[in-house]
């Protein structure tokens, strides 16, 4: 289920902190994709791979062991490391990298600009326009445009589109 090889690694986590004196480490994951963790996974650091022996979660993130990580004095050397991994190929999913930079349209063909970053948000995660528009991800109707193209479909009023304008009023 990796992408193509070839294809720029992922960063899916971040070695917070060793765990204990048997070198296991606290993870904090940047991805909600769970076998990034899971036994024999391979993650790829800056000092090269690191295999999962076993993991499991603790407070919000995983408690990690890696094979031929078994003091603590290895875990510390490991504090800080960012964990990277190939894209996953999932073509119902949205992912962060492919909507960074891609331009934003309603099914009209209206541009829109391009997203920004994605913002994480419980009820939908939220991709920021060029201008500071807040877009909920859950309105992207198609993306097979991608990398470079997203449409969305957003209810009136959502992108300042309505074509009402205010009118002045006296009162």
């Amino acid at each position: 289920m990796s992408g193509p090889p070839g294809q720029p690694l992922l960063e899916v986590g971040r070695i917070a902190k060793p765990h204990g004196l048997r070198g296991e480490v606290v993870v904090a994951l940047t991805t909600d994709v769970l076998d990034r963790v899971a036994p024999g996974s391979v993650l790829q650091t800056d000092r090269g791979p690191l295999q999962v022996v076993s993991s499991r979660p603790h407070q919000h993130r995983w408690i990690v062991a890696f094979a031929g990580i078994t003091s603590r004095e290895a875990a510390e050397a490991l504090h800080g490391r960012i964990l990277q991994a190939e894209p996953l190929d999932d073509y119902d999913a949205l992912w962060v990298h492919e909507l960074i930079g891609a331009e934003l349209f309603t099914p009209d063909g209206r541009s829109w600009g391009r997203v920004e970053a994605v913002e994480a948000n419980p009820a939908s995660d939220l991709l920021v326009l060029e201008d500071g528009t807040l877009v909920p991800e859950v309105f992207v109707s198609d993306a097979t445009g991608l990398p470079g193209r997203i449409v969305v479909d957003p209810p009136a009023g959502l992108l300042g589109d309505d074509g009402d304008e205010p009118e002045d009023r006296v009162g």
